[in-house]
């Protein structure tokens, strides 16, 4: 798990109330965003994130981001994919500072 170990450290990243109860809705609908990618690319697989497909998540935010407030083909919400595309950015960005 990628959490600090200090006890102060993890007290001041109120994941449930800074995070999850500020955006239930939204958390929502990126997990079913979530879900409905893995079920196109990884079609009879488990759950998971595949980080060697789609590595343009910059180009992907902003696509969506033009066509926000629209719903895309596959029925899910434009902004709720670029949401996920966000977390994913962010996601690989820490992950390559941390790996450095």
């Amino acid at each position: 798990m990628n959490l600090p170990t200090d006890a102060a450290q993890r007290k001041a990243t109120p994941i449930t109330t800074g995070v999850l109860d500020y955006f239930p809705l939204a958390i929502a609908e990126i997990a079913r965003v979530s879900k409905t990618g893995n079920d196109q690319h990884n079609p009879g697989q488990p759950l998971h994130w595949d980080k060697t497909k789609s590595l343009d998540h910059a180009d992907c935010i902003a696509r969506h981001l033009i066509d926000r407030g629209t719903v895309d083909s596959d029925g899910m919400r434009h902004s709720a994919k670029l949401a996920w595309r966000a977390l994913a950015l962010l996601q690989t960005e820490l992950e390559a500072e941390r790996n450095k």
